[in-house]
Formats: structure tokens, sequence, C-alpha cells
């Protein structure tokens, strides 16, 4: 049996054969599922030591220290751990907490120079601040150092508009990816906006997916009129940054409207655009006709639940919330389908905005070279294929994986969800312009958004209001 499961081993590290032949030839072993992750890990573990002839065990016997959030991509990694310690004879441990408290653990950690932590989970827009304050370790030196990255590793191989949107100068204004920027973290998985909706729903009432910001509104409408105590979309409305950045922004940008103008340097406030009023005024139409009657109080977790629940008929929303709904244990399962959006009808393509669950190191880690290792395997090809086959590492971030047979055929139960986002990658990416106040700006754009929802300002005099207030806060900061 060891003969038999090593050259079944070999075959998968060679790539003679694909995980489906992996899979049925391990069970007629008399192999668990268990027993299979194992092998496979061990088969990715040979494909990373055979094909680089990188010295994987250069740091063995240290221990690193990760910082993580509690998520399916940290469950993935892992689930997988085993196999980075096999390989590089590491060991790794790790602190895991829920998301309400995590980036105050953050904040904490890297701004007392606590050593504690080597690598962490971190957004792509929390780097604005880590980054610049000298926090982070600029992952530039360790790329374009061939002897300390393994030739496997493939950087090209990480969707370009990622790579830019996790690279920043650190000037406020200038753009993300540009000259001199620097990579403060690694793409790691991530996920863009587009429309989730209940087939079954849709179905029943004889609708078609909304292309555009008026269709939106116009079937939203339809379900919330007709459907019997459903409400037509789903969209955030807590008083918090995180209300800015799926839906709404990715509809804003589509009109080519823009959070800032920077001239010389200068950042001036633009929410209050001709573009950004009529389509801010059309948002706030949607929500007070069609969107849910707690709306002010409504995060990720209650856009996602009432989809899976069948009390909406669609998000507008992270395409990966969707996902878990769709096949975790929710009254919807299998029934949610996808639909790449472009609010402006005139536009060319969508323009999702991104979040992207990113690795960093700690600058303040005893360990850089070895922390380096492990960023290089959880970010690797095998890694990745392992979290989005075998795990729920939705949507990962390497276009290697988006071609991956085995990866197709998982997403192939998720109606539509392919097609969607091969319409919608080539425009994903952050449409923020980074700068520091970027919290306080957001937030006080959602707390405005609540105010005009609720009828207490009209949507021209709150923008107008609002870009007033932001560009007071840019002057007090230098940045005007």
């Amino acid at each position: 049996m060891y003969d038999k499961e090593r050259d079944l081993i070999d075959a998968l590290a060679r790539r003679q054969i694909g995980r489906r032949e992996f899979m049925r030839r391990a069970g007629q072993l008399g192999l668990g599922a268990a027993a299979m992750t194992g092998l496979m890990g061990q088969a990715m573990n040979r494909s990373l030591a055979q094909d680089s002839g990188f010295d994987w065990k250069a740091h063995q016997g240290t221990t690193l220290k990760l910082l993580l959030n509690k998520h399916p991509y940290a469950d993935a990694m892992i689930a997988d751990i085993e196999a980075f310690k096999e390989l590089t004879g590491m060991d790794v441990t790790y602190d895991v907490f829920p998301e309400d408290v995590y980036f105050d653990k953050v904040t904490a950690a890297l701004s007392s120079g606590s050593s504690e932590y080597d690598a962490l989970m971190t957004g792509a827009y929390q780097t604005w601040t880590y980054g610049p304050a000298g926090w982070l370790v600029d992952l530039n030196e360790y790329i374009q150092d061939e002897a300390k990255t393994a030739g496997t590793w493939d950087w090209d191989d990480v969707l370009p508009n990622l790579r830019a949107s996790t690279s920043w100068s650190g000037v406020p204004g200038e753009a993300l990816g540009g000259e001199g920027a620097k990579q403060w973290a690694l793409p790691w998985a991530f996920e863009l906006n587009s429309i989730s909706y209940n087939r079954r729903i849709f179905d029943e009432m004889k609708l078609t997916p909304p292309k555009d910001l008026a269709e939106l509104m116009e079937t939203a409408a339809k379900i919330s009129k007709d459907g019997d105590g459903l409400y037509g979309v789903g969209v955030r409305g807590s008083r918090s940054w995180a209300t800015i950045h799926p839906g709404f922004l990715s509809g804003y940008a589509n009109f080519g409207a823009k959070d800032f103008n920077v001239d010389g340097g200068m950042l001036k406030a633009a929410m209050n655009s001709p573009e950004a009023k009529t389509f801010t005024t059309d948002w706030v139409k949607m929500i007070q006709d069609s969107g849910p009657k707690n709306w002010s109080t409504y995060t990720w977790y209650q856009v996602g639940n009432d989809l899976g629940a069948g009390a909406s008929g669609m998000i507008f929303d992270a395409d990966i919330l969707g996902y878990f709904q769709n096949n975790g244990d929710t009254k919807e399962k299998g029934n949610i389908g996808f639909h790449a959006f472009a609010a402006n009808p005139d536009a060319k393509q969508p323009t999702p905005n991104v979040w992207i669950w990113s690795l960093a190191m700690s600058n303040f880690s005893g360990k850089k070279d070895a922390t380096w290792y492990f960023l290089q395997w959880a970010t690797s090809k095998e890694h990745d294929r392992f979290g989005a086959v075998e795990m729920d590492m939705v949507n990962p971030v390497r276009q290697s994986i988006w071609d991956d047979e085995d990866f197709k055929k998982r997403m192939e139960q998720n109606e539509g969800y392919l097609k969607q986002f091969e319409a919608s990658a080539p425009g994903a990416k952050i449409y923020f312009t980074p700068q520091p106040l970027f919290f306080d700006v957001t937030t006080a754009w959602a707390a405005m958004l609540q105010r005009m929802v609720a009828g207490e300002v009209p949507v021209d005099e709150g923008l107008d209001q609002l870009v007033a207030s932001i560009d007071d806060q840019m002057s007090q900061a230098g940045l005007q």
C-alpha cells in the first residue's frame, strides 16, 4: 500500500494525472477523505520542491506566529498548514479573532511595535495606514530577490489589478500600483461586486437579471410590490466605510464619478459632481422603494442572510457573498444565480470595486526571511489551488486557478458565476483614491447616505454638505 500511495503522490506532483483521477485512484486504494487530503498536501509539497530547486528547508526549526481573522480563507490555510510544516521544517502558531475585533488587534500589535506576530491578514485599505506608518515590510525587496524567492512562485500569475491594488507609494492621491509603489501586502483571495439573485423567485415572477441601474430599480420595485413580503434588493447601509465600498462605489465608478479630484498633490472631494449627484439620487430612491426596512443597520451579514433566507430577490454586493449563500446551510441553497452588472448602460464593462484579503509581513518581526517563505507558500499556486478546489477560498487571485479545469467544474454548480467573473474581472480593482483619511471619509459618506435615505436632507444638498465637511478635514490634514 505504501508503494502505491507514493506512486500516486508522484503522479499528481508531476501533473501526470489530475485531481479527479487522483481522487478516483485514492478511493480504489480504500483511502478516506482525510487521507486523500493529506496525500494531496504531500503531492503539492513535492511539486513545489521538485519544480523550483529552491531550498525550502533554509529556515528549518524556526517558529512563526500569525495574526488571523476568522474567515473561510484562514480556515483553508489552517487546513493545509501541515503541508507547509512538512515542506519547510518550520512550525507555525496563530491567533484567530472574529472580524468585529480583528482590526483592533492588528492596530494594537503594530502600533506598539510588538514583535509577537510575524505575518498577518489585512485588507488593502488598511495598508494605507499600516504601510506609510512603517509597520509593514515593502515586499518588493523579497519579490525581486531571486535568492529568496522560488522560481515557480510566479508573481505575474497573480491578477494584475490585484497586484496594483495592494501597492502604493504612500503619497496621498498617487495611483495604486504607480511609480514608486511599495508592495505592502500580497493578494490572497478577493471579492468583486456583482448581482447575486434568487433564481427561484426570478423564475416564479418571470424576471430576468438587470443589466443596468435603471433595470435594477425597476426589477427590485416589482419584487417589492408583487413578491408577497419580499423586498427587491439588498445593499449595505450601516454607518461604516463598508457601506460605500461594495455595490455603491462599483455603480458610482461606472458612471465616471470619483471620490476625489487630485491636482498638484491636493485632494478635492468630488462627491457632488453632476455624475455623483445623478447616481446617488437613483441609489437613494432604489433603497427607499425596494430596500430592507432596517437598511441603515445592514452589513455584509444581513445582506447575505436575507438572500439565503429568501427574504430578498437579489443583492448588489460581493460575488462571494452570494456564493456562500448558495453553498452553505441556507434555505435557498442551490437557487442563487450570478450576473455581471454595469450600472451605466453606456459603460463598456462593469467596474466592480474590490475587497482583497491579503497577507503582510510585520516590520517588527525578527524572522523576516523565514516569514517570506511562509508568505510565498501561502500565496503559491499549490496552496491557492488547494484552497479554491478543496475549500472555500473563493475568489482565487491567480489566473492559473481560474484556468484550472477542476476549479471550473466545481464552480459550474453556481449558475453564471464563471461568466460574471469573466465579464467583471478586467475592470475589477480599487476605485478609491488612496489617502490617509480613508476610513473617516467613507464613514462620513455612509452617514450622509443614511440621512438622505431617511429623507432628512435632499440628495444635492446632502452631497454639498458632505464635500464641504471632507474638504475641511483634508485641509486640516494638509492635503489641500
